[in-house]
């Protein structure tokens, strides 16, 4: 492929504490050179106005391949992600059949190679099947190439079969991810637990369940040290523990998603399925709370949880319909719409979040920055684009979106994999 020379963006690279204007070079896949170039051979790319980031990484996301084809697939994942500035996806172990040993994490690298458009890794499951009852083969799925370890969707159960996870996952070098919900607390709860849900006839699903399980399992690790990966983080509560985690040292990260964010338990109130999250949607003192978390630094990582399901799925009562929603193609003006507009952090912070923070949490060693010799993975964001979300432009195969028709500023205009122009909405840019 030819030469790429980006030219009069503003490069924000949090890796390397990079806020400037300058040009970036990628050549034969790979980042070749950061600064001004005075003569760009090959193809150009003027980015006057616009902020140049790494690749944005999204470590959670559901593409439902395999087994689950009608609601999602690696091709049409891998297409909403790079429609939202994504380059890199981390998908969930839990399909049908589970990601739970080395062949199966096998096919998700081949079938990527065959059909996505941005770089898709996979997590195996904790758990034979996410049971919680045998632990699966995770020595073999690591050398296989899991970049991470999660029975998501459910919490790992039961005390000592977590206690032996972290010690199995540790001698990795990977993470654990969890699902942090007490599941004799949640189950089959709808909303969040409170006077709402009870006035809506809907069961909940209360703070304490998240918490409890926090709290065990740091419990847990303290003689392990395991890194251990809160998913989904959506409560006061579970922020408070986290905090305290990390003040005393333990090797404890988490993530927020857009939903938990901008979203709360009142709009359960008009019974629309797009509203049931898994955690469900709490209350604005806890989004206080996940906002002052991410300002602090206690929130490292922002990821989606892109959960597609089908619009039969989604078209029933609110009790019965699954939980979860799409993020993939809209999560980037959803993040600034959270964390830049309300002034709680800054870009550099943001693309930190976005890129070198998920990559950490990997081990993806060649992605999340701008290093010479980097992968040539790169995100164009118009930060003044404004536009209305609108799910029949979503690339995802399912359009179950509670943000559709929200007016939004921010947008990626190009998205860049192995230096391969996967996205490019304004062509009058390039040369």
């Amino acid at each position: 492929m030819p030469t790429l020379t980006i030219t009069n963006g503003r490069l924000i690279d949090p890796a390397n504490g990079v806020d400037k204007k300058t040009d970036l070079v990628l050549d034969r896949g790979k980042v070749t050179r950061v600064g001004k170039v005075s003569k760009p051979t090959g193809k150009v790319y003027d980015a006057t106005g616009c902020i140049v980031t790494p690749g944005l990484i999204d470590p959670h996301v559901h593409l439902r391949e395999p087994g689950q084809e009608d609601k999602e697939t690696i091709a049409t994942g891998s297409a909403a992600a790079v429609n939202g500035g994504f380059t890199t996806v981390v998908c969930m172990a839990n399909t049908s059949p589970a990601i739970d040993d080395d062949s199966r994490i096998e096919f998700i690298y081949r079938q990527a190679e065959e059909t996505a458009v941005c770089n898709v890794f996979p997590t195996g499951c904790v758990t034979k099947g996410r049971r919680g009852e045998e632990l699966a083969e995770i020595g073999l799925m690591s050398e296989a190439g899991a970049v991470g370890f999660t029975d998501d969707g459910d919490a790992i159960e039961n005390a000592a079969m977590m206690s032996k996870a972290l010690a199995y996952v540790k001698m990795t070098g990977k993470s654990l991810m969890q699902h942090c919900e007490e599941p004799a607390l949640v189950n089959t709860g709808a909303m969040n637990a409170g006077a709402l849900a009870t006035r809506l006839g809907l069961p909940g699903r209360p703070a304490v369940a998240e918490a409890l399980v926090i709290q065990r399992d740091i419990l847990l690790n303290q003689s392990i040290g395991c890194r251990y990966h809160v998913q989904h983080l959506s409560s006061e509560m579970g922020v408070d523990l986290i905090r305290r985690a990390r003040k005393a040292g333990q090797p404890v990260t988490t993530e927020v998603s857009p939903h938990h964010l901008l979203l709360t338990e009142d709009d359960c109130a008009t019974y629309d399925s797009n509203y049931k999250m898994n955690p469900p949607l709490r209350t604005k003192r806890d989004i206080k709370a996940l906002l002052k978390a991410i300002k602090d630094g206690v929130i490292t990582i922002l990821a989606t949880d892109h959960a597609p399901h089908t619009a039969e799925e989604k078209e029933v009562g609110f009790s019965n319909a699954p939980s979860g929603i799409l993020g993939l193609d809209c999560a980037l003006p959803l993040y600034i719409k959270a964390l830049i507009e309300t002034d709680t952090i800054d870009w550099p912070r943001l693309v930190e979040m976005m890129t070198l923070r998920p990559a950490e949490l990997c081990n993806l060693d060649t992605k999340g920055h701008l290093n010479v010799g980097a992968d040539a993975d790169v995100t164009i964001i118009d930060p003044n684009e404004h536009w209305t979300i609108d799910v029949n432009q979503f690339k995802s195969k399912a359009r179950n979106c509670p943000f559709d028709g929200w007016d939004v500023t921010g947008r990626a205009i190009a998205t860049i994999v192995g230096g391969k122009m996967a996205l490019n909405r304004d062509k009058s840019r390039s040369k």
